[in-house]
């Protein structure tokens, strides 16, 4: 672990929270010290959720270190069941509790309670939240979907499916679920569970009983998947519809494990992505560089997406999520570029400012980045802040999500009669790049008072500008022009050039491409 002032994923119990917080009937009960429990603000600030999540903290405190931690823990999980009344309980430790080895679980058993008690290992100084969210799910599937026999399946009739991976604090997760059950009502494919989000533990047992599974999101849903695959051979369909491409590729494979004509769901969809991609201005979208930077599956969905469907260039791809950078690495193959597999948000602020992109897709921490850069932004991922749970309908997924996709990434940009209009006007004495962001903005400033004891500011001594380098700078987007006006203002300081021309200026650039 390390000190840090973001962090893109929590310790592994905060994935267990999100599982606990999205299914009804479960409860979570934390050994945890006071400082260990901001669960309510996480959920109820964040997400905007209308009840508390349900976790119960044992909350021991300094003083409780030298007597019997073990029996303050045991005290919670009767408590929690004696006032809650869940059909199962989660027992874990949070990562200041693993450090006293009070053994949650072993405790847990010896209490004989009358529901079903799952036991969470969750190694918080190795992994991180996704991973806990993946191992809770997991062990939820397995506990209450385990031992039962394997039904038969290929026979006649319409097939159903469950919906898993969508979660409490998930990126857009609700309005998902909407879009992904209207393609497969036009399958004639049925829903069996959706699971985590709004399932109980009973409904978990029930998963066997569909004929295939759905993979929305695969950081969380993937390692239950491949047990239910194993223990009873229930495929799954890992094709994730972000995007009209894959959302047609989703079509076509539930089609071909529900044994249906994907045709009536393919020409269903009102998108209108691929005609407004097409109808702009050339200028306008194709070739824009974007930076893409988020949890793998959504990073290596948008990247499709950007590529193929609206012409931008990829220019960087990259996750915090370390268990997917296989799939990440090879998508950014595709697309010529590196991988940047890092959970460090100062190592992917320098990436973005070394690709200068148009436009930045990423989590919450990419969007202050690109404000900070002045470089248009959106976000596509998780983690997210409270805007980014929106009042409106607003899916990633399907048809419809192909339409949200587009005005969130598109409009953010310089539109085609802006960017002429910024061109027409570029020497106008009131709108060009010297001045203010506002003309009235010399009226409002306030006079330094006489007699300021301020030092001012030292002036470098730097090299001139010709009038022929300064419109040649003048071509270069206005968001890189200040790094491209530093940077060549610091090559012609360094070779002794006292006056900048168009050649120092490409020399320069020449220089700073190494």
């Amino acid at each position: 672990m390390k000190l840090t002032v973001w962090t893109y994923e929590g310790p592994p119990h905060v994935g267990a929270m999100r599982i606990a917080t999205s299914m009804r009937g479960l409860h979570y009960v934390l050994h945890a010290p006071q400082g260990d429990t901001y669960a309510d603000l996480l959920f109820t600030m964040i997400e905007r959720r209308k009840s508390r999540p349900p976790v119960t903290y044992t909350t021991f405190q300094a003083r409780d270190l030298g007597a019997d931690t073990a029996e303050i823990f045991k005290r919670a999980c009767a408590e929690a069941v004696e006032r809650f009344d869940p059909q199962a309980i989660i027992v874990g430790a949070s990562c200041t509790a693993e450090l006293i080895q009070d053994d949650p679980g072993g405790l847990a058993k010896t209490l004989d309670l009358a529901v079903p008690v799952v036991p969470l290992e969750l190694p918080s100084y190795s992994k991180k939240e996704n991973w806990g969210a993946a191992e809770t799910f997991y062990r939820l599937v397995r506990g209450f979907a385990g031992g039962r026999t394997a039904p038969e399946r290929g026979g006649a009739g319409p097939k159903s499916c469950n919906i898993l991976g969508p979660t409490s604090l998930g990126f857009h997760n609700r309005d998902d679920i909407v879009e992904v059950r209207k393609i497969l009502d036009l399958l004639g494919v049925s829903v069996n569970v959706v699971a985590p989000l709004d399932a109980t533990p009973a409904d978990l047992s029930r998963i066997p009983d569909a004929d295939f599974n759905v993979v929305l999101y695969p950081e969380i849903a993937d390692t239950a998947a491949r047990w239910l695959e194993k223990e009873f051979k229930q495929p799954a369909v890992r094709t994730v519809p972000i995007g009209v491409n894959a959302t047609k590729d989703f079509i076509r494979a539930v089609a071909d494990l529900a044994g249906v004509d994907p045709k009536p769901a393919l020409a269903a969809g009102n998108e209108r992505l691929s005609w407004y991609s097409i109808s702009i201005d050339s200028n306008y979208l194709t070739g824009k560089r974007v930076f893409i930077f988020g949890d793998a599956t959504h990073a290596v969905a948008a990247a499709r997406v950007a590529e193929t469907e609206l012409g931008f260039k990829v220019c960087g791809l990259g996750t915090y999520s370390r268990e997917f950078a296989r799939d990440v690495r090879a998508a950014a193959k595709g697309y010529g570029v590196d991988a940047l597999i890092s959970d460090d948000h100062l190592e992917i602020e320098d990436a973005i400012t070394a690709a200068q992109p148009e436009l930045v897709l990423g989590t919450q921490m990419e969007r202050h980045i690109a404000k900070r850069l002045r470089i248009p932004c959106a976000v596509i991922s998780a983690p997210v802040h409270v805007q980014d749970f929106p009042a409106r309908y607003a899916p990633q997924m399907g048809f419809e999500g192909a339409n949200v996709l587009f005005d969130t990434w598109v409009h953010p940009l310089t539109m085609g009669l802006e960017e002429h209009l910024l061109g027409m006007f570029r020497d106008d004495f009131e709108f060009n790049d010297t001045v203010e962001a506002s003309h009235l903005a010399a009226v409002h400033q306030t006079p330094s008072p006489e007699g300021s004891r301020e030092a001012p500011e030292p002036q470098l001594d730097l090299p001139s500008w010709s009038l022929d380098a300064e419109d040649e700078l003048k071509k270069i987007p206005f968001f890189v022009r200040g790094k491209a006006r530093r940077n060549t203002e610091q090559f012609a300081a360094e070779s002794g050039i006292d006056v900048i021309t168009i050649e120092t200026l490409y020399d320069a650039k020449a220089h700073f491409g190494r």
